[in-house]
Formats: C-alpha cells, sequence, structure tokens
C-alpha cells in the first residue's frame, strides 16, 4: 500500500484545521473559537495544530483567506449557470446574497466585531476586507457586464454589495428570506433600469 507524501499530508490537514476554524467562528462565535476548541474539533493535538498554525490570530486570519479564495473559485464555475438576458441581474444579486448568508460571511462577522476594538487583530484584519472587498466589486462588475468607468454604475455596483452585506447581517439573528426575496427583486428591477453596461460574455467572471 502506498503511503500519502507527507507534503500532501500536510496540504489536507491544513485545509482540515482552516474548513474547522471557519465552521467553529460562525457556530460558537469568535470568544468560543480557541485553539483548543479547534484543535479537538479537527481531532488532533494542540501542539500539532500549532506546528501549521502558530497563534490563533494566524489560524483565524489564514482560514478567512484560504475561504474566500474557495468561494470565489465556486463563484467563477458557477458562473455558466447563470441566465443570460431577463433574470440574470436578479440570480446575480441573489448569488451574492447567498454568499452573505453563508457560513464564511457569519465567521467573518465574528472577527470583523473582535477587530474593532483589538488593534493587533485590526491591522491584520484590514487588508483582508480591503481584498475581499476589491475581489467582490469586480466579480460584480463582470457578471453584470456593467460599465464601471460610469461613476454612477460604479456607485450602484458598490450599492448592491452594501444592501448584499445588509441582508446578510438581518439574517444573522432571525430568517429573513420571506422579505429578502422581495427585496432582491425590486432591487434588480432598479438596477436593470439605471445601470450603463457594456459588453461582455456572460463568461467574464472567469476572467476574474
Amino acid at each position: 500500500m502506498t503511503r500519502e507524501p507527507k507534503q500532501d499530508r500536510s496540504r489536507v490537514t491544513r485545509s482540515h484545521l482552516l474548513e474547522v476554524t471557519v465552521e467553529c467562528l460562525a457556530e460558537l462565535g469568535w470568544g468560543a473559537t480557541t485553539m483548543s476548541v479547534v484543535a479537538q474539533r479537527a481531532g488532533m493535538s494542540r501542539g500539532a495544530m500549532q506546528h501549521h498554525f502558530p497563534t490563533r490570530e494566524d489560524l483565524i486570519t489564514a482560514a478567512l483567506e484560504v475561504m474566500f479564495d474557495a468561494r470565489m473559485d465556486q463563484a467563477r464555475k458557477e458562473s455558466s449557470d447563470l441566465p443570460a438576458g431577463a433574470g440574470r441581474t436578479e440570480a446575480i444579486i441573489s448569488r451574492l446574497v447567498e454568499y452573505y448568508t453563508g457560513t464564511l460571511f457569519k465567521a467573518a462577522l465574528q472577527v470583523w466585531t473582535a477587530a474593532a476594538s483589538d488593534p493587533d487583530l485590526r491591522a491584520r484584519v484590514l487588508p483582508l476586507e480591503e481584498r475581499f472587498g476589491r475581489i467582490a466589486h469586480r466579480m460584480a462588475v463582470q457578471s453584470l457586464g456593467a460599465d464601471d468607468a460610469d461613476p454612477t454604475t460604479h456607485r450602484l455596483v458598490q450599492a448592491t454589495l452594501d444592501l448584499a452585506r445588509g441582508l446578510g447581517l438581518a439574517d444573522v439573528l432571525t430568517d429573513d428570506s420571506r422579505r429578502r426575496s422581495e427585496v432582491v427583486r425590486t432591487w434588480a428591477a432598479q438596477l436593470d433600469s439605471t445601470l450603463v453596461r457594456v459588453s461582455a460574455p456572460a463568461s467574464a467572471i472567469a476572467q476574474f
């Protein structure tokens, strides 16, 4: 029986730790997501975990970054499923809202909240938040086929992301799905009537 190379085992272990960390943040919150709790849930010793991530901050910021990249990879793959023509804008906004109501956003929200009163953590988180924001904006622009050089269109795309994030916040404590779907439908109609578009293939997001 061929043994799995050590490098591959290390990569699998690291990936598992990051997934467990995001799950803990979303489920337990910042305060309860300690190194010991993550190690226990991951089925390994704290010492073994610290071989990969020496500190809690290293673990958590790496988890958010890797999981965000994975979510964006998934979005690229799913872009071909978006309808062309009527209904496309609503489908795109719905996808954005799904992200902001998902586990990754709930985990990130815990970290952002903690960073507000922790200068050291904030210094780590701000570059991630800026990167996430740029990528999400670019993804939305490409999916919508919007002319981001037009100032009004640029602001409308950003407002769409802000709207999606706000709906995600509203979903944290209660299931807001019924009202959320109505808001998405209304905002999609508004965008369709006001966005300045450019000619772009439906798969433009694949270039992102």
